[in-house]
């Protein structure tokens, strides 16, 4: 007996001047570059054939852009309406936003004992860096882990108890990190340290049964022609 579910296309917007720039980019809302709109074409070309039954976003500029030129190139998407979702912001950063992000890593790695930043990372998982640059933002309004997660949870459970059993197939074109902490907390076998993400991949994931199971992970093999190396720097989705 087959039971039907859901599939969950989720995509990493397009570069922006602060991916470019290398700065810390949470809630900060930077436009795309005309590099990043140029590979989300390539990325929206390569899924032109894929018929989506709905198109949720965050609430930030760059998601809501990336979104619209995926449609615009997509066959099926003449009736298909764009819902923004706050709940799937990116990591607040705090009195970081904005600042070199490699300024803000090694501050950061002092503050937790850590002699390089390297060995911070080699020996840190995402949810305990999130905590480190929350205990670490003088202004204290940086986002911990569990305040990030249960919003990103309630905005995938709402999509979820929309669609579960009826076969839709969803894009979800929200940020790096947003993408990542769902699937190290949602998906059993994948690594406690997901991979970066590159702009405007996607993560193809099905829902069945109350599981969810990875199909591709940060895929970019779907674009239409070959691009350079798009920008994989963490903590600045």
């Amino acid at each position: 007996m087959s039971y039907k579910g859901m599939t969950f296309y989720f995509m990493r917007h397009g570069e922006t001047y602060l991916n470019r720039y290398e700065r810390m980019q949470g809630w900060s809302n930077a436009p795309l570059t005309a590099e990043g709109i140029e590979e989300v074409h390539h990325s929206g070309r390569g899924l032109a054939d894929v018929k989506f039954d709905a198109v949720y976003t965050s609430d930030l500029t760059r998601t809501v852009d990336t979104a619209n030129i995926v449609l615009s190139e997509n066959k099926y998407a003449e009736d298909l309406e764009l819902e923004m979702k706050p709940e799937f912001r990116e990591v607040f950063f705090g009195g970081f936003e904005g600042l070199p992000l490699a300024e803000v890593d090694d501050a950061v790695a002092k503050s937790q004992g850590y002699d390089s930043v390297v060995k911070f990372y080699e020996e840190t998982t995402l949810p305990e860096r999130m905590n480190a640059y929350r205990e670490a933002d003088e202004h204290g309004h940086a986002e911990d882990f569990m305040t990030f997660w249960l919003r990103i949870e309630q905005g995938l459970l709402d999509i979820v108890n929309r669609h579960k059993d009826t076969d839709d197939t969803v894009l979800v074109v929200v940020h790096g990190l947003v993408i990542r902490y769902m699937m190290m907390t949602l998906v059993a076998d994948i690594d406690r340290n997901p991979d970066f993400l590159s702009n405007a991949s996607i993560t193809r994931v099905q829902y069945r049964e109350g599981k969810f199971i990875v199909d591709s992970y940060n895929d970019t093999s779907h674009f239409e022609v070959p691009l350079t190396e798009p920008s994989l720097d963490d903590d600045e989705e």
